[in-house]
């Protein structure tokens, strides 16, 4: 059941699991998938940390690293630090965001607090080049934006080094400006999944991406997949694998807080909105009261990557250290609302490539049948 790409990146079954958490990486490229790090919450010098650990746990398996770096956003090709991003943000935004917080008795943080802020599209043309040399002094086999075409350095210096580029998009025209830009590997991800997406759903977007980059590119199928069934379904539209993301929340060795999690379990299917309250950009997400409070009709309006996410990093810091279930949202597809238990990702790897064994034989035994 292996595909070309499983061959490409020396991996045993075609399934890629996106996670902000190591030890899911680990785990499930140890099992015989593909652990992909999510990379934007860590500067080089945590970046360093957390590949050196991956090394050490993953037992000589592949693994790949994700970065978000748009190809638009405020500040682009200018040397603006953070306070001077900070001073961009308007008043009414400011006042909008502490009002949401006092709504909900969120204290200010304590005075002598460390101020952290990550935000997409934050410190990309400052810190972007050192995250990628520190990606690329580790074994990994493929380096992914998840935000347009990657810059031409990260290309450069990763081909130059023999690994694969790959590249989230949400439309045909989009995949064909990847390719043009020289990215290796296409992850066409659809509406229904967590994070920045566009408006084209997985069925529709997965067989046109697929005659648009033509047969020598890679596609991988992102968006709505929790499944083998799921899976199955993605390489029947042409896709060479399955890039997951939403179902590694709540495994037994993510590092979602506790109670996220349950706001995840709890997650019907129809409990996510796709909304800009976070980064700036439309991204898929847990509906909970943040977002709500962004679409109300006395809102002030959104603001541009990064500003939003400048905006939204210290609130989350706020309402995450009082853990307001109200307020802490994460990240998350629909395909959430098929997520109701906590269990090890090579658990959830075996199932997912067992139903997807079993039911690419159920397709067989029925055509056999006529």
């Amino acid at each position: 059941m292996r595909t070309p790409i499983c061959d490409q990146l020396g991996i045993e079954f075609p399934l890629f699991a996106f996670s902000h958490c190591r030890d899911v990486v680990a785990a499930v490229s140890r099992a015989g998938g593909y652990g992909v790090l999510g990379a934007l919450a860590f500067g080089p010098e945590q970046l360093e940390v957390e590949l050196s650990w991956i090394d050490e746990h993953v037992g000589g398996k592949p693994y790949g690293v994700d970065f978000a770096m748009p190809e638009k956003f405020v500040g682009k090709g200018e040397s603006f630090d953070l306070d001077q991003l900070q001073a961009l943000i308007p008043g009414e935004q400011r006042d909008f965001v502490e009002k949401i917080l006092a709504d909900h008795g969120v204290p200010p943080m304590p005075a002598d607090s460390k101020r952290v802020v990550k935000a997409a599209g934050l410190g990309v043309d400052q810190e972007g080049p050192a995250q990628v040399e520190v990606a690329l002094r580790h074994p990994v086999s493929m380096l992914v934006n998840a935000l347009g075409p990657p810059p031409d350095y990260a290309i450069k210096a990763a081909h130059d080094r023999g690994v694969l580029v790959g590249a989230l998009c949400g439309s045909p025209r989009h995949a064909e400006k990847n390719v043009a830009r020289g990215v290796d590997v296409i992850i066409a991800q659809g509406t229904e999944a967590g994070g920045h997406c566009g408006e084209i759903s997985t069925m529709v977007l997965i067989p046109a991406v697929v005659d648009t980059v033509g047969p020598n590119i890679p596609v991988l199928a992102a968006g709505g997949i929790g499944g083998g069934r799921q899976m199955a379904a993605a390489m029947a539209l042409g896709a060479q694998g399955a890039w997951t993301g939403s179902i590694w929340l709540t495994v037994a060795e993510s590092a979602t807080e506790p109670w996220v999690v349950e706001n995840l379990l709890a997650a019907g299917y129809t409990d996510t909105v796709r909304s800009r309250s976070m980064t700036g950009k439309p991204a898929r997400q847990i509906r909970t009261e943040w977002t709500d409070a962004w679409e109300a009709e006395d809102a002030p309006a959104t603001l541009p990557m990064p500003l939003q996410g400048v905006l939204y990093s210290p609130a989350a810091h706020r309402f995450m250290r009082v853990h307001s279930r109200e307020l802490s949202g994460s990240p998350a597809g629909q395909i959430i609302g098929g997520v109701h238990s906590v269990q090890p990702a090579k658990d959830v790897v075996h199932q997912i490539v067992e139903e997807w064994i079993d039911t690419n034989q159920r397709i067989a035994d029925s055509i056999d049948a006529d």
